[in-house]
């Protein structure tokens, strides 16, 4: 049982859309492995395609073990996190078969994996305005969000000790919500500002704007969620790095 298979308790295309959503932003964060045709050559690959109605086909599973399966040998593979591969396959019109016969089996054609990946792009800025009032967060603020912020938050390890939903009032007059962050260093902010912008982006529609600020005092009635903080683990040795696994250095892919 993998992550995406515990998020699909009914096959993932009759799930209500706000599941399916929850499943798309997983799989965004999950490493895939995508079958390909024949061994990497430097940092060249080509993808493993079938002809389905006319449209050009391409297998991922999240698991080796799973792609393995699927094929009934060992079959050569490129690992990948699933936003950089749905916005490749995306560009190129390619529909996507994830985990083929697994309780998570997904069909994402490219219009759903051209979503995805606009979805993923959501990055807004920092609240810069200093909210004149924070207040209790509405309860159906807290309904829609307390789930996903716990879940986002424990992605966040390392990168920031709390989050907290807010309700505010700016000088203006205008009122929204905030999450606001602590102990985050500025580096690691645009990050975590993305990561938020994301999950928000996979939602349903809210009651009322949601922006993120950071380290700003509490207010009482706050939605107060932390992190515990655990020691990390020593860096494991460098190894050589395997086509398509180094951000900075995308494999070419061949369709």
């Amino acid at each position: 049982m993998t992550p995406l298979d515990s998020l699909c308790v009914a096959p993932f295309h009759e799930l209500p859309d706000a599941a399916r959503a929850r499943v798309l932003n997983r799989l965004a964060d999950t490493e895939l492995f995508v079958a390909l045709d024949g061994d990497p050559v430097e940092d060249r690959v080509k993808l493993r395609m079938f002809d389905v109605d006319g449209n050009r086909l391409a297998i991922a599973a999240d698991d080796e073990d799973r792609l393995a399966g699927f094929f009934g040998a060992p079959t050569g593979h490129l690992a990948m996190p699933g936003r950089a591969l749905a916005a490749m396959l995306a560009a190129e019109g390619v529909t996507l078969m994830v985990n083929p016969a697994a309780p998570s089996e997904m069909l994402l054609d490219a219009g759903i994996l051209g979503w995805l990946a606009t979805a993923l792009s959501q990055a807004p800025a920092e609240e810069q305005a200093a909210p004149a009032r924070l207040s209790a967060p509405s309860p159906a603020m807290v309904a829609a969000l307390a789930e996903p912020l716990a879940a986002r938050l424990a992605d966040m390890e390392g990168l920031t000790e709390a989050a907290a939903l807010v309700a505010a009032e700016w000088a203006d007059g205008s009122r929204g919500h905030l999450v606001v962050l602590s102990g985050a260093d500025e580096a690691a902010r645009p990050l975590l500002a993305k990561a938020l912008a994301e999950l928000l982006a996979f939602l349903p529609p809210l009651a009322e704007g949601c922006d993120v600020a950071f380290d700003l005092p509490l207010p009482a009635g706050a939605l107060v969620l932390r992190l515990e903080a655990i020691a990390a683990e020593p860096a494991p040795p460098s190894q050589p790095r395997a086509p398509g696994s180094d951000p900075d250095k995308p494999p070419i892919l061949r369709f």
